[in-house]
């Protein structure tokens, strides 16, 4: 019966379409049978309570970096040759490291992202939506994602950092092949091999561009940083490359499947998109819930670096932890009515964007682009509504979004 049980738990079901498509049901039948779950099937724990994923977030036995470790670890040798260089390059990253290189490097890129820079955005960002949104204006309907929700967040970035907005579909492209291989489940060796050759590609891309730049720097980010590289000893080239890597990439992966998703969230409730066209200023609680409701991480993992106990449950150093942070969202034991939309709900924060030190860096940005993207077209499309019934989801366990979102307006 054990057996049975653990398969029907187990995280490997996120890869059936049917689970994929809706898995909330999923994350909470594992959420009320085995809170903290050994996935056998996959040799990880599972954690789906808001309390337990919170303590986590917390507590520095457990690592980031050493999760990292971990996930490469569990690869074959052969994955592991392919991978390699991906996963050293991650482990220079702010996003994948513990205390106190952690905290260096987040010092070097956090002023990029204070508030006060990121509403310095604000002007560029309103302008690109206006635009992205001019250019379907007369069709009476687009698909959300490919007009504006892929878009805007790559031209935002590549702004920010001082790269060629014409180059947006190559970062794209680049970007979906190195988060495809992120995560502690298994992955197709192809995947491999696209993440390790594209990331091959961008560091050549980004190194020519940072010579450039410090032959004749700019006002951007990247200029900034090629300054911190020569003032010495505060960041290597291999580190700069590293980093503008990932916040290229989650700069906008973040971002896009937000859109869609908290889109598809809202003309799916009519009565809350009607509330938010009446009332503008909600806005900011809009934002907050469509990343509770249906966040575009869903799962984050970590290693235990020593023994803990959880709910119970027993995690011996070395174990990799999985969070599951949509689960964590629809807490019953923390929201009221948890599976409901509300985009007036206040009861305080949420998982989406992570807790702690590892809080998202770019989450100024992501809520100055969203914030503008929906108050704009509610205010632009007051028709704006649903074109399909049916949507195909990504196959990324950790990453949930739609691959195509039409509307009619």
């Amino acid at each position: 019966m054990s057996a049975v049980i653990d398969e029907a738990l187990s995280l490997a079901n996120l890869q059936k379409p049917e689970v994929r498509s809706d898995p909330y049901p999923f994350y909470a039948r594992l959420r009320s049978q085995d809170p903290v779950h050994w996935d056998e099937s996959l040799g990880f724990w599972v954690l789906t309570r808001y309390t337990d994923i919170a303590s986590v977030y917390s507590d520095p036995r457990f690592s980031r970096a050493q999760g990292l470790k971990r996930g490469f670890e569990r690869l074959s040798p052969q994955e592991q040759h392919i991978a390699e260089p991906v996963f050293h390059s991650f482990s220079r990253t702010v996003f994948y490291t513990d205390p106190p290189y952690h905290t260096h490097l987040r010092g070097l890129v956090n002023s990029a992202f204070t508030p006060l820079a990121v509403e310095g955005m604000r002007p560029y960002v309103q302008r690109t939506v206006h635009d992205l949104l001019d250019s379907v204006q007369g069709q009476g309907g687009m698909d959300a994602i490919q007009a504006l929700a892929h878009p805007l967040p790559i031209l935002v970035i590549t702004q920010m950092l001082g790269l060629p907005a014409e180059e947006r579909g190559r970062f794209k492209a680049w970007s979906d092949d190195l988060f495809a291989i992120l995560g502690s489940v298994p992955h197709a060796p192809e995947l491999m091999e696209r993440a390790a050759s594209s990331l091959a590609e961008l560091t050549a891309y980004l190194t020519g561009l940072s010579r450039a730049r410090r032959r004749e720097p700019t006002q951007d980010l990247l200029s900034a940083l090629v300054q911190v590289v020569d003032q010495g000893e505060r960041l290597t080239e291999e580190e700069l490359v590293a980093n503008v890597t990932i916040l290229l990439s989650a700069g906008h992966e973040t971002t896009s499947n937000l859109i869609g998703n908290g889109l598809l969230a809202l003309l799916r409730n009519p009565e809350q998109a009607q509330k938010l066209r009446e009332q503008p200023a909600l806005v900011s609680s809009a934002v907050e819930e469509m990343m509770r409701y249906d966040n575009p991480v869903q799962i984050a993992y970590r290693s235990a670096a020593a023994d803990v106990e959880i709910g119970g449950k027993y995690i011996r150093s070395g174990q990799l932890i999985n969070s599951v942070l949509a689960a964590g969202n629809r807490d019953p034991e923390r929201y009221s009515d948890p599976d409901r939309f509300d985009i007036a709900r206040d009861e305080g924060r949420h998982l989406g964007l992570g807790l702690g030190i590892h809080f998202c860096l770019g989450a100024p940005l992501l809520r100055l682009e969203a914030q503008i993207a929906f108050e704009t077209l509610l205010r632009r499309f007051p028709e704006l509504r649903l074109a399909t019934d049916t949507w195909e989801w990504q196959e990324l366990p950790i990453f949930r979004g739609v691959k195509s979102l039409p509307v009619a307006f």
